[in-house]
């Protein structure tokens, strides 16, 4: 009986010691920004909420999203934890309203991510694209007429990804001056997000020709700014190009636009013209395989 007993005792130690060990392997073998649906509250708790502006509340310059090195074309390949981050409900460009940061940067969402649970599917290569916006452990929120219950965190690279909406939110590198919305539409995933998480630009007035529906009469405005695509179905590479007046066009595959603008094949707005409203998944099947310039503001 006493050799039952002792035995009974070894293999329930066993038993624990296997448990704690999976526990510390958390079960699943992933770490780091592949561990993306960790419950927001438990990152929200290492960090500070402040309403109002960084300036309204004394932030350091030079610190947060104003250092050098939060910007998004001067993010180095690995991402930057930022001591503070602030989240503005803005305008950028055509997007109205769209989240933008401390510096006036757009923020995006990608498609391909989910919001429930929160997990971020850019990682590596599109990472360096696609910054994501961090905070860092013990750092600060401010927050700008932006709702509290909208802001979410995931754990990545030592510290904390934003997510509005349940959506994690990024820069692109692409936008070089604040106010920029290079990164709108890019893929048919990328879009800047708003203040409830939602897509920006996504409107009455954004859906146009070949793009989901027709806009009621007069309800659409001129465009100040558009997103080319070098392929149909607004595939990368893109570039954008913004207004007033006639500007020249590199891609001529697909076209992402909010608003009405006229479309050349030519060179300084000359040649055969087309009015366009709205999104064109493929230039070519509105009979403009080759765009030249364009020309906001009518």
């Amino acid at each position: 009986m006493f050799r039952t007993r002792a035995r009974a005792a070894s293999l329930a130690a066993l038993a624990t010691a296997g448990v704690l060990l999976l526990s510390a392997c958390n079960g699943d073998g992933n770490d780091g920004a592949a561990d993306a649906a960790a419950s927001p509250s438990a990152s929200a708790a290492e960090l500070t909420f402040q309403n109002g502006t960084a300036q309204q509340n004394n932030a350091q310059p030079n610190t947060g999203d104003l250092a050098p090195d939060a910007a998004p074309a001067a993010v180095p390949k690995k991402p930057v934890a930022r001591s503070w981050v602030q989240l503005s409900a803005g305008k950028a460009g055509t997007l109205d309203p769209v989240v933008i940061n401390g510096a006036g940067f757009t923020l995006y969402r990608f498609d391909k991510d989910s919001a429930q649970p929160s997990k971020s599917t850019c990682l590596d290569a599109c990472a360096s694209t696609w910054p994501p916006y961090l905070v860092a452990k013990g750092g600060k929120v401010f927050l700008d007429g932006i709702p509290k219950s909208a802001i979410g965190f995931i754990p990545r690279d030592g510290a904390f990804q934003v997510t509005i909406g349940g959506w994690p939110v990024y820069l692109f590198s692409k936008d070089t001056k604040p106010g920029a919305t290079n990164g709108q539409g890019v893929g048919g995933t990328w879009f800047g997000v708003t203040p409830d998480g939602k897509k920006a630009g996504q409107g009455s007035g954004s859906a146009g020709q070949n793009g989901g529906g027709t806009p009621a009469p007069g309800a659409v405005k001129p465009a100040t700014s558009a997103t080319f695509f070098n392929s149909a179905n607004f595939a990368d590479p893109a570039e954008g190009i913004a207004g007033p007046g006639c500007k020249p066009v590199r891609f001529s595959g697909s076209l992402q636009i909010s608003g009405t603008a006229k479309l050349w094949d030519g060179p300084n707005c000359t040649g055969k013209s087309q009015e366009v409203q709205g999104d064109v998944k493929d230039l070519a099947a509105i009979g403009f395989p080759a765009v030249k310039s364009i020309r906001f503001g009518g």
